[in-house]
């Protein structure tokens, strides 16, 4: 199981419950310290996936962080009150004007 070296100093929202983490640790570190292991659902299979190289190359800690999708949670660090879920099949895009 993965844990931390130091204690945490801080509380994150992850789907609606509170999770401890440590300032300036990855979100997906304080998730994978707090036992969570699916972070999104890939939008053809409905597949579980979750971190996998932890450095920004793999794309499959994507979540949605304070309202916005497609966020790595490999390359996001914590802060106090930061408010995350899992990211659910395709994203939403933006509507685009024609021109």
């Amino acid at each position: 199981m993965f844990q931390r070296s130091e204690p945490p100093d801080i509380t994150i929202t992850w789907d609606g419950r509170d999770l401890p983490a440590r300032s300036g640790e990855s979100l997906a570190t304080a998730l994978l310290a707090a036992g969570v292991l699916d972070f999104r659902e890939t939008p053809v299979t409905g597949a579980a996936r979750g971190p996998l190289c932890l450095m920004g190359a793999c794309f499959d800690c994507l979540v949605e962080v304070e309202g916005q999708q497609n966020v790595q949670a490999c390359m996001t660090p914590v802060r106090p009150g930061l408010r995350a879920a899992p990211q659910h099949g395709v994203r939403d895009l933006p509507e685009v004007e024609a021109a």
